[in-house]
C-alpha cells in the first residue's frame, strides 16, 4: 500500500472493501480495474471535496475534524470499533521520546482478583497480549505444556499472539482457528493504532508477519477488532472437546490490561469437562 502513514493506509483498505453495490451506487455494468470504491465515490458519500479527501488518503494531511472523520466513516460503512480506530489514527501524533518502556507489571488488586476466581480458567494480558498471570485453571487450560512461573520472569513471559500463529499446542485447541486468528490480528491493529510509537509492539508485528504468511495476510487487511466476549470450540488434550466463553474485560485499575476469564454453560458438557480439569488440578 505504500508509506503514507497509518491513517492513509487504512483508508486505502476500508475502501478497497467496498463494493458500489454496497452503498447504493451505480455500476452501469463498467468493470473496474481495481477492487473497491474510487476515492472520488468515497469524498461524495462523505460529503467532502474530492480533493481534500485524496489529500487524506496521501498522507498530505492529517489534521481532519471530528465531524470529517464521522462522515468518511459513515460513507466507508464502518463499524463502531472501526470508527474509534479511525478517529485514533486521525489525531496529530505528539511527538515522544522513543524509551524501552517499563515492564508490565500485575498490582496486588489483580493478583487477588486473579485468585478469587477460583476453578474458572484466568489470565491478564498486557498491551503487547504478553501473558503477565494466570491462574492454575488458566495454565492448564491455555498453556499447560509450558512453565506456570513463566508470567513470573519478564524475559520469558508467554505472548498470547505468539502462541495463536507460532506454537501448534495452541493452535490445536481450536479446532476453528480462523476466527481466533482474526481476533487476534484485529486487536494488535487496535493496540498499534494507540500506541504508535511502542517498538517492542512493532518488533512482535514484524516477528509475526516474518514468521507466519497467515499472520502478514490477516495485517495487511487492516480490519480491526475489540475483543469482548467470543465463543469458541476448543480441543483441550486433557478434557477433550468442549465449547466456552471467552470474556475480556478491561481492568479499570491497570491501563492496557486486560482479564480473560474462560466460562462454560451451567449444566453443559463443556462445564463438566472445566470441573473434570480443575479436579485434575487438585490431584496432581
Amino acid at each position: 500500500m505504500g508509506d503514507q502513514g497509518p491513517l492513509a493506509e487504512y483508508l486505502q483498505a476500508c475502501r478497497a472493501r467496498l463494493h458500489p453495490d454496497d452503498v447504493g451506487l451505480p455500476t452501469r455494468g463498467e468493470r473496474r480495474r481495481v477492487p473497491g470504491l474510487r476515492r472520488e465515490e468515497v469524498a461524495g458519500l462523505a460529503g467532502v471535496s474530492a480533493s481534500y479527501y485524496i489529500r487524506l488518503e496521501q498522507g498530505q494531511s492529517v489534521n481532519a475534524s471530528d465531524e470529517v472523520i464521522d462522515s468518511i466513516a459513515r460513507a466507508l460503512l464502518l463499524d463502531d470499533a472501526e470508527l474509534e480506530h479511525l478517529r485514533v489514527l486521525a489525531r496529530p501524533a505528539r511527538r515522544r521520546a522513543v524509551k524501552r518502556p517499563p515492564a508490565e507489571r500485575v498490582d496486588p488488586v489483580t493478583e487477588q482478583l486473579l485468585a478469587g476466581l477460583g476453578e474458572m480458567p484466568a489470565i491478564v494480558l498486557g498491551r503487547r497480549t504478553d501473558v503477565l498471570a494466570w491462574n492454575r485453571a488458566g495454565h492448564a487450560f491455555f498453556a499447560g505444556h509450558l512453565d506456570i512461573e513463566a508470567p513470573g520472569r519478564p524475559a520469558d513471559r508467554p505472548n498470547m499472539a505468539r502462541l495463536v500463529f507460532l506454537d501448534a499446542h495452541t493452535r490445536e485447541l481450536y479446532p476453528q482457528w480462523p476466527p481466533k486468528a482474526r481476533a487476534v490480528v484485529g486487536n494488535l491493529r487496535v493496540t498499534a493504532g494507540r500506541h504508535p510509537e511502542d517498538t517492542e509492539l512493532s518488533t512482535l508485528i514484524g516477528e509475526l508477519a516474518t514468521h507466519s504468511a497467515e499472520f502478514a495476510t490477516l495485517w495487511a487487511d487492516h480490519r480491526v477488532l475489540t475483543c469482548t466476549a467470543t465463543e469458541y470450540p476448543m480441543r483441550h488434550p486433557l478434557v477433550g472437546d468442549l465449547t466456552v466463553h471467552q470474556q475480556t474485560l478491561s481492568l479499570a485499575h491497570a491501563v492496557d490490561q486486560t482479564l480473560v476469564v474462560v466460562t462454560a454453560e451451567a449444566g453443559s458438557s463443556s462445564r463438566a469437562a472445566l470441573t473434570l480439569l480443575t479436579a485434575a488440578l487438585c490431584d496432581a
